[in-house]
């Protein structure tokens, strides 16, 4: 998958949306992860996403992967909905694997699969799987919400979610550059830490804005938030969290793990004086966190920041690492 640049969407998607509707919250707009409409005095968040690379788990990715954009607006994702779009060589074993995956990821999450489609697809040689996932709460939080002022709290570590596709995908050429089989082992079960939905239920009360850096990495995540909110990210890249499998794996082919798929790292701005309160909070919940940098006033953007000083500026769309090298290999 690679997606349409932001100036695409503005152009071809943004225009064709039908009528307005007052009760759409917020609808189609570059950097929000989901699609907030009012039902009552409550809040429906809904997202829907497909995973169209070949990777090992795809059920249980394919709920996860929708959970986190319903989470980040801190409601929980409660209902989901799924499409299977099967080439004719997988046979009902397959389906079942799949299916135990997407039961699991439920199970994990306390959400119900309540409807979908699954049909054999002539012309495609992988599986497809499209989930829709949607919750309803009593408020929500914004990509757009950062406030000059607030510090940049990210959880985990960058590139979760590349770092286990490339160990997936490309096993054979990473062992011929010298990467143990027992790294490439312990990346590939990194895709079990993909899901962010109970560190951003935890903070949704306290954050002025929370985003799911996927695509583009969590560069282009914070880029969103920045152009999102109209303000400027100083960021520490010398404080951002990276797993040493994402070093040695990243190293190897040469990419970069800051412009790569990034799925199980939040990015949540919060006020200066609630931080301590987030730190305990990640904390009782074992997540890994680091603030690594501050929202400030000034041209919307990402400022890069090493040993204080001024490293690069982050603008425009990134193009995912792991995407590219993935597309240039299986895509057609």
């Amino acid at each position: 998958m690679v997606k349409l640049s932001n100036d695409a969407l503005r152009r071809i998607i943004f225009t064709n949306l039908g009528i307005d509707d007052g009760d759409v919250i917020i609808g189609p707009r570059v950097g929000e992860d989901a699609a907030i409409v009012k039902v009552g005095n409550k809040y429906m968040a809904v997202h829907t996403d497909p995973i169209t690379g070949a990777v090992e788990g795809i059920g249980w990715f394919a709920i996860n992967i929708v959970a986190n954009d319903i989470a980040v607006r801190g409601i929980k994702p409660r209902w989901f909905l799924l499409t299977l779009l099967l080439p004719r060589d997988v046979d009902e074993d397959g389906i079942k694997a799949i299916m135990s995956d997407v039961n699991k990821a439920l199970s994990e999450l306390d959400g119900s699969l309540i409807g979908g489609h699954t049909e054999y697809t002539p012309g495609i040689d992988r599986v497809i799987v499209s989930t829709t996932a949607i919750g309803i709460g009593d408020r929500y939080v914004t990509t757009s919400g950062a406030k000059p002022g607030d510090l940049v709290l990210v959880t985990k570590y960058v590139a979760l979610e590349g770092t286990a596709v490339l160990a997936s995908d490309f096993t054979d050429e990473l062992l011929s550059r010298g990467v143990p089989k027992e790294v490439i082992y312990r990346a590939r079960n990194l895709l079990r830490e993909i899901s962010i939905v109970k560190e951003a239920l935890e903070l949704a009360d306290i954050a002025n804005s929370m985003h799911d850096p996927t695509e583009g990495g969590l560069l282009q995540g914070l880029l969103e938030v920045a152009e999102a909110s109209n303000v400027r990210l100083k960021i520490d890249v010398d404080k951002i969290p990276i797993l040493p499998e994402t070093k040695q794996i990243f190293n190897a082919l040469g990419i970069d793990p800051l412009k790569s798929l990034s799925s199980g790292m939040l990015i949540a701005t919060i006020p200066r004086e609630r931080m301590q309160d987030a730190i305990s909070r990640l904390g009782r919940l074992g997540v890994n966190y680091s603030v690594i940098g501050e929202v400030t006033n000034g041209e919307p953007g990402v400022e890069l920041i090493s040993g204080g000083e001024v490293v690069g500026k982050v603008r425009g769309f990134i193009t995912d690492e792991v995407m590219k090298l993935w597309h240039g290999r299986y895509g057609k």
